[in-house]
C-alpha cells in the first residue's frame, strides 16, 4: 500500500512527489494525460521569490529559464496616484519571476524521472472508496482497470468541483492572455494597471511582455477578434501611451471567478493547487499559494507518521494553512472588488491610497513580504 497517491501530474502534483521522494516517503503520481503533456504550455506563471526558494530546493530552478521582476509599478487608469515596489526594499534579489508554465512542468517532470519517482501516465481515477486505514482509488489505464490503495490521496488535478463546502463567485470577467512586443525594453518591470473593466498586467518575459488583460465577459469575443494593429492600439490606450506596442502573439481567453473549499482536507484526502482554490490572477497568487500548501504538507509528512492519512495530521495541515489561504483569497478578491467600484469618489480614494503607499516604505515592504512569502511575511 502506498503512503501517498498523488492524482495529477502537473507542477503542483510533481512538486509534492519530489518533496516526498526526497524525504523517503513512498508515493506515486497518477496522471490522466500522456507523458510530456503540458510541456508546451505557453501560459505564464508569476513566481514569487519564496517559490523560487522552493524550486531551488527541488533542484529544478536552474532549468526553468525565468525572467526576474525587479520592480512592480501599480497604477489606476485615468487617475492620479501610483506605487513602485522595488526588490531592494524587500531585501530580495527579485520580487518575483516570470516563467512559462510548460517550462516549470518539464523541469519538474525530468527531475521526477531522474529521481525514480513513480509516474503513471494515462491513468484516470474513476472513483474512490474510503476504508478504516486506507483509500482505494479505482483507476483505468491502457493496462486495464485496477485498484490502487493508499493511506492518503492528494488531489492535485483540475479545478474546484465538489458540490458542498465550496465558495463560488463569478466576476463576470475573462482574461485575455498573449505575448506582446514593445519598442521599450521590459527591463524587469512588471505593470499592474487597474481600469474600469478590470486589472491589466504586463509582465517582463525576456525581451517581450506577457499580457494578462481582464475584460468583461461580454466584450471578450469582439476584443479577441481584432487584428493585431487594432488590438495593440486598444492596449496602448490603457497605458496612456507609455508603450509603443509593435507585435502580438496568439491570444487565448479564460473565464475568471473565485472558487475555494472552506477546508482543503477530508477523510484520507487533501486538495492542493487549483483543486483547493481557484483565484483571480490579479497579484499572481495562485501557483505561489499552491507551492506553499505543498511545502507545508510535505513538512508534516516528513515527520514519518505511522499513518499519512490520519485525521490528526490532516487537521494540523488545514490549521497550518488557514491564515495563508484566507489571506491570499482575501487579497485577490478584495482587489477585484475595491478596484471594481465605478464612481469618482472611489477612484479618487484609490488614487490617494496608491500615493500614500508610495510614500510609506514600511507599508510597501510589508506588502512585498506578504506577496513573496505568504503568511510568513506577516
Amino acid at each position: 500500500m502506498l503512503p501517498v497517491a498523488i492524482v495529477g501530474g502537473g507542477p503542483v502534483g510533481l512538486s509534492l512527489a519530489l518533496m516526498l521522494h526526497g524525504d523517503g516517503i513512498g508515493c506515486a503520481v497518477l496522471d490522466a494525460r500522456p507523458a510530456g503533456a503540458g510541456h508546451d504550455d505557453r501560459r505564464v506563471l508569476a513566481l514569487s521569490h519564496g517559490s523560487r526558494q522552493i524550486l531551488e530546493r527541488l533542484g529544478v530552478w536552474g532549468t526553468i529559464g525565468a525572467t526576474p521582476i525587479s520592480t512592480i509599478h501599480v497604477s489606476q487608469q485615468g487617475r492620479f496616484g501610483r506605487t513602485l515596489i522595488r526588490a531592494g526594499e524587500a531585501g530580495v534579489p527579485a520580487l518575483g519571476y516570470v516563467a512559462e508554465a510548460g517550462s516549470v512542468a518539464a523541469a519538474l517532470a525530468h527531475a521526477c524521472a531522474d529521481a525514480g519517482v513513480m509516474l503513471r501516465h494515462e491513468t484516470r481515477v474513476g472513483g474512490s472508496e474510503i476504508g478504516v486505514d486506507r483509500v482505494r482509488l479505482h483507476c483505468v489505464s491502457p493496462r486495464g482497470s485496477e485498484a490502487v490503495p493508499a493511506q492518503l490521496v492528494a488531489w492535485a488535478e483540475g479545478a474546484v468541483s465538489a458540490e458542498h463546502d465550496i465558495v463560488r463567485r463569478d466576476y463576470g470577467q475573462q482574461a485575455i492572455v498573449a505575448s506582446v512586443m514593445a519598442r521599450e525594453p521590459a527591463a524587469g518591470v512588471a505593470y499592474e494597471r487597474f481600469t474600469a473593466d478590470g486589472p491589466v498586467a504586463l509582465l517582463p518575459q525576456g525581451n517581450r511582455h506577457a499580457l494578462v488583460w481582464t475584460v468583461p465577459a461580454a466584450a471578450t469575443a469582439a476584443l479577441s477578434a481584432l487584428d493585431d494593429s487594432a488590438f495593440l492600439a486598444r492596449l496602448g490606450a490603457l497605458f496612456s501611451g507609455r508603450f509603443e506596442f509593435t507585435a502580438a502573439g496568439a491570444r487565448a481567453a479564460f473565464p475568471l471567478g473565485l472558487r475555494y473549499r472552506e477546508t482543503p482536507v477530508a477523510e484520507r484526502a487533501v486538495w492542493l493547487g487549483n483543486a483547493a482554490q481557484t483565484l483571480h490572477p490579479v497579484a499572481g497568487q495562485g501557483f505561489n499559494l499552491a507551492l506553499r500548501d505543498v511545502a507545508q504538507l510535505a513538512r508534516l509528512l516528513a515527520r514519518r507518521p505511522t499513518d499519512c492519512g490520519s485525521a490528526e495530521l490532516l487537521a494540523r495541515h488545514a490549521a497550518a494553512r488557514r491564515l495563508d489561504r484566507r489571506g491570499a483569497i482575501g487579497v485577490t478578491d478584495g482587489l477585484v472588488r475595491i478596484f471594481g467600484v465605478r464612481n469618482a469618489l472611489a477612484e479618487h480614494a484609490r488614487g490617494a491610497g496608491l500615493l500614500a503607499l508610495d510614500l510609506l516604505p514600511t507599508a510597501r515592504r510589508f506588502l512585498a513580504q506578504r506577496m513573496i512569502f505568504g503568511a510568513r511575511g506577516w
